[in-house]
């Protein structure tokens, strides 16, 4: 039996199995999409007010940038998640098309679905190494300080933790759970679809 979504050979119309992929890949890829993209959005807004902020400072917090630099890194893979995410959507036409020749097989949409997988994989290691060392930064700067000190015009002021600090955690907390979703929808996809012709 040919490895694809159609027990039966091909006719100009789709087969209950190719039906039900469809279904299941259409359904998954629009809650993927929608969860990733608002969680992106708000992650890449908030680095973007951060950066803007961080680098106007006159004082800044040494070692940041790393945590600033795997923050984007995750978003830019968000948005590489999110396109094939929009793929899986289009994948998911493709199988019930009147055209045969245009139907994926079920090793193609495996592929697809994994390689999404990694690339959501490799953004959220990013996210995490960001927030790990924003965390450690944080963390450093609040055991540092003097217990009961107060901020004056001579302090220096990169010892204190400030809003742009907790912005960047938060929009890199924020990029972890986009990639977490897309992550889980493509587990539940590979799963469903791997079992679905047998």
């Amino acid at each position: 039996m040919r490895e694809n979504y159609e027990i039966a050979p091909r006719t100009s119309s789709a087969s209950s199995t190719a039906l039900h992929a469809a279904s299941i890949l259409r359904q998954t890829s629009r809650i993927s999409f929608w969860s990733q993209i608002i969680l992106g959005v708000i992650s890449a807004v908030l680095l973007l007010i951060a950066s803007a902020s961080y680098f106007g400072l006159k004082q800044r917090t040494q070692g940041i940038e790393v945590g600033i630099l795997c923050a984007f890194g995750g978003v830019i893979l968000l948005a590489v998640g999110i396109i094939f995410t929009v793929r899986y959507g289009r994948m998911a036409k493709e199988m019930v098309s009147a055209d045969a020749s245009r139907r994926p097989k079920k090793s193609e949409t495996l592929q697809l679905i994994r390689t999404g997988l990694v690339v959501n994989l490799v953004g959220m290691f990013l996210s995490i190494l960001g927030a790990e060392a924003l965390a450690g930064i944080v963390l450093l700067k609040i055991l540092t300080l003097p217990q009961g000190s107060v901020a004056f015009g001579t302090q220096n002021l990169s010892q204190f933790v400030n809003p742009v600090d907790l912005i960047i955690v938060q929009a890199n907390t924020n990029s972890i759970m986009a990639h977490f979703a897309g992550i889980a929808c493509s587990l539940w996809l590979l799963q469903r679809l791997s079992n679905l012709s047998r």
